[in-house]
């Protein structure tokens, strides 16, 4: 007896062929249209890990590829009208801190603060206290970016997210929900577009391959968005004036809020 195919023609009501002289792929999607995009998303959120291609090289090829997909200008557009709503940011970024400080500066403190904890995560593992190279930004977008670079480890410290590949998840959900909190829908969303690529990767890597770690993956997520959810704006806070408390003062002192700590390194070494 021959199967038949179930009838889905109700769901596939409304579709339109759309016509078009273009020659290559084209769509209303700036990200869709790009081949460095298409390709990313299909490699890495399908790829398993691997030592052949260490996992922080796929979040440097991506902030390569939107550097150049998305359109600058508008952002700074959206950051400058934002800036007239919001003083406080307005003052932030007026301001212009930048870090200067570096792995010798943080071993005076004690291991049981924010900047002894920092200096061990560093030391231990031979990094650098410069996540981003440092540069002078020549626009608001390239400071937000750059504060953001210098500023990411301490998310994790003080926001309960791992140094492991699950834990990344905890600052990317923090970021991806505080920054819609506190801001205007459309500029949030082109300030999360690197967040949401690099976060989803772990998301679907989890599910097709490491399934064992799902629970602990999506409890990242979770702790993550309820930290962003609860405090106050993160991408203005300066971390650097906390390191000599405790992680409960200096989490008190910011205006962090919502932390749940969980150990994700057992069942990210299970990625490897």
């Amino acid at each position: 007896m021959k199967n038949e195919m179930p009838d889905y023609s109700y769901l596939m009501q409304g579709i339109e062929k759309v016509p078009t002289e273009s020659s290559v792929l084209v769509s209303s999607s700036k990200y869709l249209n790009d081949a460095r995009v298409r390709d990313w998303v299909a490699t890495h959120l399908l790829r398993r890990n691997g030592p052949d291609v260490p996992t922080p090289s796929d979040s440097i090829q991506l902030v390569q590829i939107l550097r150049e997909v998305q359109d600058i200008d508008h952002i700074n557009g959206l950051i400058a009208a934002e800036r007239e709503e919001n003083p406080e940011l307005d003052a932030w970024f007026k301001e212009g801190f930048i870090s200067t400080f570096g792995l010798e500066d943080l071993k005076k403190y004690n291991p049981e603060t924010v900047g002894g904890i920092f200096y061990t995560q560093l030391s231990n593992n031979a990094l650098d206290v410069n996540i981003v190279p440092p540069f002078t930004p020549k626009n608001d977008f390239e400071y937000f970016n750059l504060r953001a670079g210098q500023t990411h480890d301490l998310e994790h410290i003080l926001g309960g997210g791992g140094f492991d590949f699950i834990g990344e998840l905890v600052p990317y959900y923090m970021r991806l929900t505080n920054l819609f909190v506190h801001m205007s829908p459309e500029l949030a969303g082109e300030l999360s577009a690197f967040s949401i690529f690099g976060s989803t990767r772990i998301i679907t890597r989890a599910v097709l391959h490491y399934p064992q770690t799902w629970l602990i993956t999506q409890n990242a997520m979770e702790r993550g968005a309820k930290v962003g959810r609860e405090s106050a704006p993160l991408y203005m806070m300066r971390f650097e004036d906390v390191f000599a408390m405790t992680l409960d003062d200096a989490r008190e002192t910011l205006g962090i809020k919502g932390v749940k700590m969980v150990d994700t390194a057992a069942a990210s070494a299970q990625w490897n």
